[in-house]
C-alpha cells in the first residue's frame, strides 16, 4: 500500500486493465457487437459492406471467434447478412423516431419516405374505466377508437391503437386519416396546439393478430409505446397504444442532468 493509499485508509480502488484472456468470449462479442449495431444503424457503412473479419479482429484487438459471435448477434437480430463470397452486408434499415418533441410519426419519419395508414377500425365504444380515467372522461361516456396499420414506404411499421375523446374523435371520422397524421388533424379541429405528451416505451412480444398485421414473427419483439396526448390547455385528449416492429425503429433523445426552469410538469400522475 502506497502513503497516499494510507492516508485515504484505503478507500481509492486500482484499476485492472482487462484483456481477453481474462474475460469471457461471450462478454467480448456483446460489446463488439453494440458498437458494430450503433454503426449499422447510424449509416456508417455507406457502401452497405461492413469490414471484413480479419479487419475488425485488428481494430478491435480481439479473437476471431469473438469477432464471428458478435456477428452471428448482429445477424439473429436481422440486422446484418453474411454471404459466401461476398462478405458482410446490412439486410435492413432501421428508422430513428425521436423523443424530444411531440410529433407524429409522418412528421417524425418525413426524411425518409412516406408514411400511409390503413384505417382498420373506427366507431363509437365504450371504453374500460382506466381509458375513462386517463382521458378524465366520466365512466361510460363513449369515446372515438381509431385501429390503423402504419407503412413507411410500403413496409409495415406500426399498429397503432388509439381513442380520442368524442367532441373531437367524431370530427376526425370525417377526415383523411389515410395521408394525416391525427396530431395534426386535432390541432385543426380544436383550435389550439398540442402542448404535453406523457410517454412510456417497453418492450413486448407479438400476440398472433400483431404479428400477422406487421408481418412479423408470431412472439417477435416489439416496441410498444404508450402515449397520452394533451392540448396546450392541458386537457387530455389521445391515448395511444402503439406496437412498432423492432427491427425498423430506434427510440432516441437527450437527457439532461437535473431540471432546467421552466420545466413543464405533467398535469396528472402518469
Amino acid at each position: 500500500m502506497t502513503s497516499r493509499d494510507s492516508m485515504n485508509g484505503g478507500a481509492q480502488a486500482r484499476a485492472l486493465t482487462l484483456t481477453d484472456a481474462r474475460r469471457l468470449r461471450a462478454d467480448r462479442a456483446r460489446q463488439i457487437a453494440d458498437v458494430l449495431r450503433r454503426q449499422v444503424l447510424h449509416g456508417n457503412f455507406r457502401s452497405g459492406v461492413l469490414p471484413t473479419e480479419a479487419e475488425l479482429v485488428r481494430d478491435f484487438a480481439t479473437s476471431r471467434n469473438a469477432v464471428r459471435d458478435a456477428l452471428d448477434l448482429l445477424r439473429a437480430e436481422g440486422l446484418i447478412e453474411r454471404c459466401p463470397g461476398v462478405g458482410t452486408t446490412v439486410a435492413t434499415e432501421k428508422y430513428p423516431h425521436g423523443l424530444e418533441r411531440l410529433l407524429g410519426l409522418a412528421e417524425t419519419l418525413r426524411e425518409h419516405g412516406e408514411v400511409t395508414n390503413e384505417v382498420r377500425t373506427t366507431g363509437l365504444i365504450t371504453p374500460p374505466r382506466e381509458i375513462a380515467t386517463r382521458l378524465r372522461l366520466p365512466a361510460g361516456e363513449p369515446v372515438v377508437y381509431i385501429e390503423r396499420l402504419r407503412r413507411l414506404n410500403g413496409l409495415p411499421l406500426s399498429l397503432d391503437l388509439t381513442y380520442v375523446a368524442r367532441d373531437l374523435g367524431e370530427q376526425l371520422l370525417a377526415e383523411d386519416l389515410t395521408h394525416t397524421d391525427i396530431f395534426v388533424l386535432l390541432e385543426r379541429i380544436s383550435g389550439q396546439p398540442l402542448g404535453l405528451g406523457e410517454l412510456t416505451v417497453e418492450a413486448v412480444n407479438a400476440d398472433p393478430h400483431s404479428a400477422a398485421m406487421l408481418q412479423a414473427p408470431r412472439g417477435a419483439a416489439l416496441l410498444m409505446v404508450e402515449r397520452l396526448t394533451h392540448l396546450a390547455d392541458g386537457r387530455p385528449v389521445d391515448l395511444e397504444f402503439i406496437r412498432f416492429r423492432g427491427d425498423r425503429i430506434t427510440m432516441s433523445g437527450t437527457l439532461r442532468r437535473g431540471e432546467s426552469p421552466g420545466t413543464v410538469q405533467p398535469t396528472e400522475p402518469f
